[in-house]
Protein backbone atom coordinates (compact mmCIF):
# COMPACT_ATOMS: atom_id res chain seq x y z
CA UNK A 1 0.00 0.00 0.00
CA UNK A 2 2.92 2.36 0.55
CA UNK A 3 4.96 4.10 -2.09
CA UNK A 4 8.50 2.76 -2.52
CA UNK A 5 9.99 6.17 -3.30
CA UNK A 6 12.05 7.49 -0.38
CA UNK A 7 11.55 11.07 -1.61
CA UNK A 8 7.81 10.99 -1.16
CA UNK A 9 6.50 12.57 2.06
CA UNK A 10 4.89 10.48 4.76
CA UNK A 11 1.27 11.31 5.63
CA UNK A 12 -0.63 10.27 8.76
CA UNK A 13 -4.43 10.27 8.81
CA UNK A 14 -6.08 10.52 12.24
CA UNK A 15 -9.73 9.49 12.60
CA UNK A 16 -11.72 9.32 15.87
CA UNK A 17 -14.54 6.78 15.83
CA UNK A 18 -17.60 6.34 18.01
CA UNK A 19 -20.09 3.60 17.10
CA UNK A 20 -18.96 3.53 13.47
CA UNK A 21 -18.54 -0.24 13.14
CA UNK A 22 -21.03 -0.56 10.28
CA UNK A 23 -18.85 1.36 7.83
CA UNK A 24 -15.23 1.11 9.04
CA UNK A 25 -14.33 -1.24 6.20
CA UNK A 26 -15.83 1.04 3.54
CA UNK A 27 -14.09 4.05 5.07
CA UNK A 28 -10.68 2.36 5.02
CA UNK A 29 -11.21 1.19 1.45
CA UNK A 30 -11.97 4.75 0.31
CA UNK A 31 -8.99 6.08 2.25
CA UNK A 32 -6.67 3.54 0.64
CA UNK A 33 -7.88 4.47 -2.85
CA UNK A 34 -7.56 8.23 -2.22
CA UNK A 35 -4.14 8.08 -0.56
CA UNK A 36 -2.62 5.77 -3.15
CA UNK A 37 -3.48 8.39 -5.78
CA UNK A 38 -1.06 10.79 -4.10
CA UNK A 39 1.97 8.48 -4.33
CA UNK A 40 2.78 9.32 -0.70
CA UNK A 41 3.68 6.89 2.01
CA UNK A 42 0.99 6.89 4.67
CA UNK A 43 -0.47 5.34 7.76
CA UNK A 44 -3.95 5.54 9.27
CA UNK A 45 -4.49 5.99 13.01
CA UNK A 46 -7.98 5.07 14.23
CA UNK A 47 -9.11 6.00 17.74
CA UNK A 48 -12.05 4.04 19.13
CA UNK A 49 -13.57 6.50 21.59
CA UNK A 50 -15.27 3.94 23.82
CA UNK A 51 -17.70 2.67 21.17
CA UNK A 52 -20.59 0.49 22.33
CA UNK A 53 -20.93 -1.42 19.08
CA UNK A 54 -18.46 -3.67 17.25
CA UNK A 55 -16.19 -0.85 16.07
CA UNK A 56 -13.09 -2.26 17.78
CA UNK A 57 -13.67 -5.78 16.49
CA UNK A 58 -14.01 -4.42 12.95
CA UNK A 59 -10.79 -2.44 13.37
CA UNK A 60 -8.93 -5.55 14.55
CA UNK A 61 -10.21 -7.49 11.56
CA UNK A 62 -9.04 -4.78 9.15
CA UNK A 63 -5.62 -4.62 10.84
CA UNK A 64 -4.94 -8.22 9.78
CA UNK A 65 -4.86 -7.18 6.13
CA UNK A 66 -3.81 -3.50 6.27
CA UNK A 67 -0.15 -3.24 7.20
CA UNK A 68 -0.21 0.52 7.73
CA UNK A 69 -3.20 0.63 10.06
CA UNK A 70 -2.64 1.66 13.68
CA UNK A 71 -5.35 1.98 16.30
CA UNK A 72 -6.00 2.65 19.97
CA UNK A 73 -9.05 1.90 22.05
CA UNK A 74 -9.98 4.31 24.85
CA UNK A 75 -11.35 2.94 28.10
CA UNK A 76 -14.57 4.94 27.75
CA UNK A 77 -16.10 7.72 25.70
CA UNK A 78 -13.88 10.74 26.41
CA UNK A 79 -15.33 12.84 23.60
CA UNK A 80 -14.18 13.62 20.09
CA UNK A 81 -11.73 16.37 21.05
CA UNK A 82 -9.76 14.15 23.43
CA UNK A 83 -9.91 11.25 20.99
CA UNK A 84 -8.26 13.57 18.48
CA UNK A 85 -5.51 14.19 21.02
CA UNK A 86 -4.89 10.44 21.30
CA UNK A 87 -4.54 10.16 17.53
CA UNK A 88 -2.42 13.26 17.00
CA UNK A 89 0.02 12.20 19.70
CA UNK A 90 0.67 9.00 17.73
CA UNK A 91 0.93 10.57 14.28
CA UNK A 92 4.46 10.59 12.86
CA UNK A 93 3.84 11.89 9.35
CA UNK A 94 5.43 14.88 7.64
CA UNK A 95 1.80 15.95 7.35
CA UNK A 96 -1.11 14.97 9.57
CA UNK A 97 -4.67 14.89 8.28
CA UNK A 98 -7.57 14.95 10.73
CA UNK A 99 -11.03 13.89 9.59
CA UNK A 100 -14.28 12.39 10.88
CA UNK A 101 -15.10 8.72 10.49
CA UNK A 102 -18.80 9.09 9.67
CA UNK A 103 -18.25 9.79 5.98
CA UNK A 104 -19.19 13.47 6.12
CA UNK A 105 -15.58 14.39 5.40
CA UNK A 106 -15.04 12.93 1.89
CA UNK A 107 -11.80 10.93 1.47
CA UNK A 108 -11.81 11.98 -2.20
CA UNK A 109 -10.66 15.43 -1.05
CA UNK A 110 -7.40 14.07 0.43
CA UNK A 111 -5.39 14.14 -2.85
CA UNK A 112 -6.39 17.79 -3.32
CA UNK A 113 -5.34 18.71 0.23
CA UNK A 114 -1.99 16.92 -0.10
CA UNK A 115 -1.29 18.50 -3.50
CA UNK A 116 -2.07 22.00 -2.14
CA UNK A 117 0.29 21.38 0.78
CA UNK A 118 3.11 20.04 -1.38
CA UNK A 119 2.85 22.73 -4.06
CA UNK A 120 2.43 25.74 -1.78
CA UNK A 121 4.46 24.76 1.29
CA UNK A 122 1.55 26.04 3.39
CA UNK A 123 1.38 25.07 7.07
CA UNK A 124 -2.32 24.15 7.25
CA UNK A 125 -4.81 23.18 4.56
CA UNK A 126 -8.30 23.56 5.97
CA UNK A 127 -11.48 22.20 4.45
CA UNK A 128 -14.28 24.75 4.89
CA UNK A 129 -17.95 23.85 4.67
CA UNK A 130 -19.50 25.36 1.56
CA UNK A 131 -22.74 23.57 2.44
CA UNK A 132 -23.52 22.10 5.84
CA UNK A 133 -25.55 19.22 4.41
CA UNK A 134 -28.79 17.93 5.86
CA UNK A 135 -29.16 19.62 9.22
CA UNK A 136 -32.05 20.85 11.31
CA UNK A 137 -32.85 24.55 11.41
CA UNK A 138 -32.08 24.61 15.13
CA UNK A 139 -28.61 23.15 14.53
CA UNK A 140 -27.84 25.65 11.77
CA UNK A 141 -28.99 28.62 13.83
CA UNK A 142 -27.11 27.31 16.88
CA UNK A 143 -23.89 26.96 14.86
CA UNK A 144 -24.31 30.44 13.37
CA UNK A 145 -24.94 31.99 16.78
CA UNK A 146 -21.94 30.22 18.30
CA UNK A 147 -19.50 31.31 15.59
CA UNK A 148 -20.74 34.90 15.69
CA UNK A 149 -20.30 35.03 19.48
CA UNK A 150 -16.88 33.35 19.32
CA UNK A 151 -15.73 35.73 16.60
CA UNK A 152 -16.81 38.78 18.59
CA UNK A 153 -15.23 37.55 21.82
CA UNK A 154 -11.99 36.04 20.52
CA UNK A 155 -11.43 37.67 17.14
CA UNK A 156 -11.11 34.29 15.36
CA UNK A 157 -13.30 33.77 12.31
CA UNK A 158 -14.39 30.12 12.36
CA UNK A 159 -17.62 30.29 10.38
CA UNK A 160 -17.76 27.23 8.14
CA UNK A 161 -14.63 25.80 9.73
CA UNK A 162 -14.37 22.07 10.33
CA UNK A 163 -12.01 19.58 11.92
CA UNK A 164 -11.16 18.31 8.43
CA UNK A 165 -7.68 19.69 7.89
CA UNK A 166 -4.07 18.92 7.04
CA UNK A 167 -1.25 20.19 9.26
CA UNK A 168 2.42 20.02 8.42
CA UNK A 169 4.85 18.65 11.01
CA UNK A 170 5.62 22.09 12.43
CA UNK A 171 1.94 22.92 12.95
CA UNK A 172 1.19 19.47 14.41
CA UNK A 173 4.07 19.67 16.89
CA UNK A 174 3.02 23.17 17.93
CA UNK A 175 -0.53 21.98 18.50
CA UNK A 176 0.75 19.04 20.58
CA UNK A 177 2.73 21.43 22.77
CA UNK A 178 -0.56 22.88 24.05
CA UNK A 179 -1.44 20.61 26.94
CA UNK A 180 -4.77 21.97 28.19
CA UNK A 181 -7.49 19.44 28.95
CA UNK A 182 -10.36 21.61 27.75
CA UNK A 183 -9.64 21.03 24.08
CA UNK A 184 -11.29 22.87 21.19
CA UNK A 185 -9.37 21.59 18.17
CA UNK A 186 -10.41 24.00 15.43
CA UNK A 187 -10.13 27.00 17.74
CA UNK A 188 -6.65 25.99 18.95
CA UNK A 189 -5.58 25.51 15.33
CA UNK A 190 -6.76 29.02 14.43
CA UNK A 191 -5.07 30.46 17.54
CA UNK A 192 -1.64 29.20 16.38
CA UNK A 193 -1.76 31.68 13.50
CA UNK A 194 0.09 29.57 10.93
CA UNK A 195 -0.36 30.20 7.21
CA UNK A 196 -3.62 28.55 6.22
CA UNK A 197 -5.12 27.68 2.86
CA UNK A 198 -8.85 27.04 2.69
CA UNK A 199 -10.58 24.73 0.26
CA UNK A 200 -14.40 24.34 0.13
CA UNK A 201 -16.27 21.07 0.44
CA UNK A 202 -19.84 19.93 0.78
CA UNK A 203 -20.73 17.93 3.87
CA UNK A 204 -21.80 14.49 2.72
CA UNK A 205 -24.48 12.34 4.31
CA UNK A 206 -23.46 9.97 7.08
CA UNK A 207 -22.46 6.50 5.94
CA UNK A 208 -24.60 4.90 8.63
CA UNK A 209 -25.85 5.11 12.18
CA UNK A 210 -26.71 8.41 13.78
CA UNK A 211 -24.67 11.29 15.11
CA UNK A 212 -23.39 11.07 18.68
CA UNK A 213 -23.49 14.86 18.94
CA UNK A 214 -26.47 15.63 21.15
CA UNK A 215 -27.56 19.20 21.78
CA UNK A 216 -26.06 18.94 25.26
CA UNK A 217 -22.65 17.93 23.86
CA UNK A 218 -22.78 20.76 21.33
CA UNK A 219 -23.58 23.34 23.98
CA UNK A 220 -20.84 21.93 26.20
CA UNK A 221 -18.30 22.27 23.40
CA UNK A 222 -19.57 25.79 22.68
CA UNK A 223 -19.03 26.83 26.31
CA UNK A 224 -15.55 25.30 26.27
CA UNK A 225 -14.73 27.11 23.04
CA UNK A 226 -15.90 30.49 24.34
CA UNK A 227 -14.40 30.26 27.83
CA UNK A 228 -11.04 28.91 26.68
CA UNK A 229 -10.53 31.57 24.01
CA UNK A 230 -11.81 34.71 25.67
CA UNK A 231 -12.08 36.24 29.15
CA UNK A 232 -14.45 38.93 27.87
CA UNK A 233 -17.54 37.41 29.55
CA UNK A 234 -15.85 37.98 32.91
CA UNK A 235 -15.20 41.60 31.98
CA UNK A 236 -18.83 41.95 30.92
CA UNK A 237 -19.88 40.89 34.42
CA UNK A 238 -17.77 43.72 35.85
CA UNK A 239 -19.13 46.17 33.26
CA UNK A 240 -22.75 45.31 34.00
CA UNK A 241 -22.00 45.62 37.72
CA UNK A 242 -20.61 49.13 37.22
CA UNK A 243 -23.66 50.17 35.16
CA UNK A 244 -26.04 48.93 37.86
CA UNK A 245 -23.98 50.63 40.55
CA UNK A 246 -24.30 53.99 38.74
CA UNK A 247 -28.01 53.35 38.29
CA UNK A 248 -28.38 52.46 41.99
CA UNK A 249 -26.54 55.62 43.09
CA UNK A 250 -28.78 57.78 40.88
CA UNK A 251 -31.93 56.06 42.15
CA UNK A 252 -30.73 56.42 45.75
CA UNK A 253 -30.14 60.14 45.32
CA UNK A 254 -33.60 60.58 43.80
CA UNK A 255 -35.25 58.59 46.60
CA UNK A 256 -33.42 60.59 49.28
CA UNK A 257 -34.42 63.88 47.64
CA UNK A 258 -38.09 62.88 47.44
CA UNK A 259 -37.98 61.76 51.07
CA UNK A 260 -36.52 65.05 52.28
CA UNK A 261 -38.94 67.02 50.13
CA UNK A 262 -41.89 65.14 51.61
CA UNK A 263 -42.92 63.74 48.27
CA UNK A 264 -41.93 60.11 48.79
CA UNK A 265 -44.34 57.57 47.31
CA UNK A 266 -44.84 53.85 47.58
CA UNK A 267 -42.89 51.98 44.90
CA UNK A 268 -43.56 48.33 45.70
CA UNK A 269 -43.81 47.26 42.05
CA UNK A 270 -40.61 49.14 41.19
CA UNK A 271 -38.71 47.48 44.05
CA UNK A 272 -39.90 44.00 43.09
CA UNK A 273 -38.98 44.57 39.43
CA UNK A 274 -35.51 45.80 40.35
CA UNK A 275 -34.96 42.83 42.66
CA UNK A 276 -35.95 40.39 39.91
CA UNK A 277 -33.63 42.03 37.36
CA UNK A 278 -30.70 42.32 39.73
CA UNK A 279 -31.25 38.79 41.06
CA UNK A 280 -31.30 37.36 37.53
CA UNK A 281 -28.13 39.21 36.58
CA UNK A 282 -26.42 37.99 39.73
CA UNK A 283 -27.29 34.39 38.93
CA UNK A 284 -26.11 34.77 35.33
CA UNK A 285 -22.89 36.39 36.54
CA UNK A 286 -22.26 33.58 39.00
CA UNK A 287 -22.89 31.08 36.21
CA UNK A 288 -20.30 32.77 33.96
CA UNK A 289 -17.77 32.82 36.79
CA UNK A 290 -18.61 29.17 37.50
CA UNK A 291 -17.80 28.20 33.90
CA UNK A 292 -14.33 29.68 34.21
CA UNK A 293 -13.83 28.05 37.60
CA UNK A 294 -14.84 24.71 36.07
CA UNK A 295 -12.20 25.14 33.36
CA UNK A 296 -9.57 25.91 36.01
CA UNK A 297 -10.73 22.96 38.12
CA UNK A 298 -10.33 20.57 35.18
CA UNK A 299 -6.83 21.85 34.47
CA UNK A 300 -5.44 21.79 38.01
CA UNK A 301 -6.59 18.23 38.74
CA UNK A 302 -3.88 17.06 36.38
CA UNK A 303 -5.65 13.88 35.32
CA UNK A 304 -4.72 12.30 31.97
CA UNK A 305 -6.77 13.54 29.05
CA UNK A 306 -7.69 9.97 28.10
CA UNK A 307 -6.87 6.36 28.99
CA UNK A 308 -5.91 3.72 26.43
CA UNK A 309 -6.80 0.09 27.12
CA UNK A 310 -5.70 -1.57 23.86
CA UNK A 311 -3.62 -0.66 20.86
CA UNK A 312 -2.74 -2.08 17.47
CA UNK A 313 0.90 -1.59 16.51
CA UNK A 314 1.86 -0.69 13.00
CA UNK A 315 4.60 -3.25 12.49
CA UNK A 316 2.94 -6.18 14.21
CA UNK A 317 -0.68 -5.63 13.28
CA UNK A 318 -1.50 -7.26 16.59
CA UNK A 319 -3.64 -6.12 19.47
CA UNK A 320 -1.70 -5.20 22.56
CA UNK A 321 -3.37 -4.89 25.95
CA UNK A 322 -1.83 -1.95 27.74
CA UNK A 323 -1.01 -2.18 31.46
CA UNK A 324 -3.53 -0.77 33.88
CA UNK A 325 -3.00 2.86 34.79
CA UNK A 326 -1.05 3.83 31.64
CA UNK A 327 -3.17 6.96 31.60
CA UNK A 328 -3.03 7.45 27.87
CA UNK A 329 0.31 9.13 28.35
CA UNK A 330 1.81 10.64 25.25
CA UNK A 331 5.14 9.36 23.88
CA UNK A 332 8.23 10.67 25.60
CA UNK A 333 9.50 12.65 22.62
CA UNK A 334 6.48 14.98 22.83
CA UNK A 335 6.83 15.85 26.53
Amino acid sequence: MDSDSPTEPFVSVVIPLYNEGSHVSALLSDLKTALEETGCQFDVILVDDGSRDDTWERIKAEARTLSNLRAVRLSRNFGKELALCAGLERARGDAVIVMDGDGQHPPSLLPVMIEKWRSSGIDIVQAVKAKRGRESLASKLGALFFYVILNKLSGFELKGASDFKLMNRKAADTWLAMRERNVFFRGMTAWMGFNTLQIPFEVAARRGGKSGWSYFKRWKLAFIGITTFSSLPLHLVTFVGVIFFIFAVGLGIQTLYLKLAGRAFTGFATVILLELIIGSLLMISLGIIGEYLARIYEEVKGRPRYIVTESIDLAEGKTRLLPSGNGGARPANHD
